[in-house]
């Protein structure tokens, strides 16, 4: 236990310098600085890139990809809306006050502009594998996209080792343990049959490789968001009183701060930023790998596409999480994570907002570890050259189970540095390769405006 207590301390320590001010800065820095070179496209084409996202798209001929732009879509939210939208964003309530939520939204609208350049980047650099599969994401557009040698293929070693990594943790593991532990408390589940379920279910999506993950994650993702943000709504539209007012403290904190830890305003940015990050995963490089296999013409497309998860991630679920535990005011107490977003619910809607939770959290987790599979499975191919791709998935799916029954404080902080060291080379080369990105957004932007005119002229016409 003493060895045990040691090595936490050790990986608790390693995560405060990972996840503290460079980091932070780095994210946010990259996102203003690419908004700028981008002429503030992530505010110009968000509708647009909405319409990209959710309408019905005819195959054209020259589309090369193993998935839809939608699914996609649906399997990097599948990774992205998880316990962060609910347990994270409460701790950021907790620790940094009802501010957080506005630096969160900052977060988003930068990031925003991160995750295009990240899925331009892995579309623009994607190769087919040896198994007639598409492989993209930042160990590609490292490794191939900087010409010196040096840099581009150790930086794109390092990308693959942490994200391969990180995927057992943050992305298995943590996730089952967390519907393990709130089953056991709502419905007194055993953690082994909770195990046992999601191991089965695992199993039946993630060995059917990225066709079937997109399939499920395009029937599955809208339903459970859906069901999460109405039942938020239902609590806003029935406390429209208190609206305006929690969203007056919302904005009156982000500059004053009244955190738990100190009253300060810094407190309340560090926070808002960190979840904002940990929840919408804009520069942390995993969501590229998923725009890297969507059928597509034009990096710039799919990019756009994969914009708006960080829209519907952040400024859509996490906004609904922020404001019903803003207006419930449960967090001036002791309760934090899932355990204060469940009593805020509760407030307003009894035992059916704390169901209502519970079933969401269960939703999320499951979602994050069907996302995250496919991120660790090309990390890991990246690896080994496609080879023992099979065994990766068997040993993913079973530890699945592992996460559901054990104690995982240590694994938590270790795979949390593994996720915070995957953005360091992830940000380099958004870096470097922002010219790159700038070049194909210019192409794509000429075709979107021709296309639209040609749309318009075609209504005209009928």
């Amino acid at each position: 236990m003493e060895e045990q207590g040691a090595l936490y301390n050790f990986f608790d320590a390693a995560s405060a310098i990972v996840w503290g001010p460079v980091l932070l800065i780095l994210l946010v820095g990259t996102g203003v600085y690419l908004t700028l070179r981008l002429g503030f496209l992530q505010f110009k084409t968000l509708p647009y890139a909405l319409k990209l996202a959710f309408k019905p798209a005819k195959e054209k001929k020259n589309e090369k990809g193993d998935i839809s732009h939608y699914q996609a879509l649906t399997t990097a939210l599948a990774a992205t809306i998880g316990t962060g939208n609910i347990a994270g964003v409460a701790t950021a309530v907790f620790l940094g006050g009802p501010g957080a939520v506005f630096w969160m939204w900052i977060t988003a609208v930068f990031g925003m502009a991160t995750k295009y350049a990240e899925a331009v980047l892995a579309v623009k650099y994607r190769i087919t594998d040896q198994n007639g599969n598409m492989a993209g994401g930042p160990m590609y557009y490292l490794s191939r996209g900087l010409k010196t040698k040096w840099l581009g293929k150790p930086l794109g070693v390092l990308f693959a080792i942490f994200g391969a990594v990180a995927a057992f943790g943050i992305g298995n593991m943590v996730q089952s343990n967390s519907v393990s532990d709130v089953l056991e408390t709502s419905f007194s589940v055993p953690h082994w049959v909770t195990g046992l379920i999601l191991l089965f279910f695992a199993g039946l999506v993630l060995l059917g490789g990225i066709r079937s993950i997109g399939r499920v994650t395009a029937f599955f993702v809208p339903i459970m968001a859906i069901f999460y943000v109405v039942g938020a709504l239902i609590i806003i539209v029935m406390n429209l009183n208190l609206v305006l007012p929690a969203f007056g403290t919302i904005f009156n904190d982000a500059f004053t701060g009244s955190a738990v830890g100190g009253g300060l305003l810094g407190t309340a940015i560090r926070f808002g930023v960190a979840r904002g990050v940990f929840s919408n995963e804009a520069g942390l490089g995993s969501a590229p790998i998923a725009a890297a296999a969507a059928r597509t013409d034009y990096a710039g497309r799919q990019a756009l596409v994969s914009m708006t998860q960080v829209f519907i991630d952040t400024i859509v679920v996490c906004t609904m999480t922020g404001l019903t535990i803003v207006m419930a005011g449960q967090y001036k107490g002791q309760l934090d994570g899932a355990d204060l977003t469940t009593a805020s619910f509760g407030v307003f809607l009894g035992d059916v907002g704390s169901y209502i939770v519970t079933i969401g959290l269960v939703f999320f987790a499951f979602s994050t570890i069907v996302g995250w599979s496919y991120y660790g499975e090309k990390c890991f191919g990246y690896l080994t050259g496609q080879r023992g791709l099979g065994l990766y998935k068997i040993v993913f799916v079973l530890f699945v189970f592992v996460g559901a029954v054990a104690q995982l404080d240590t694994v938590w902080k270790f795979a949390d540095v593994m996720n915070g060291l995957m953005a360091f080379p992830n940000l380099i080369g958004l870096l470097l390769l922002s010219g790159v990105v700038g070049a194909e957004t210019t192409k794509f932007l000429k075709v979107a405006k021709k296309e639209r005119e040609q749309e318009k002229q075609a209504q005209y016409n009928s």
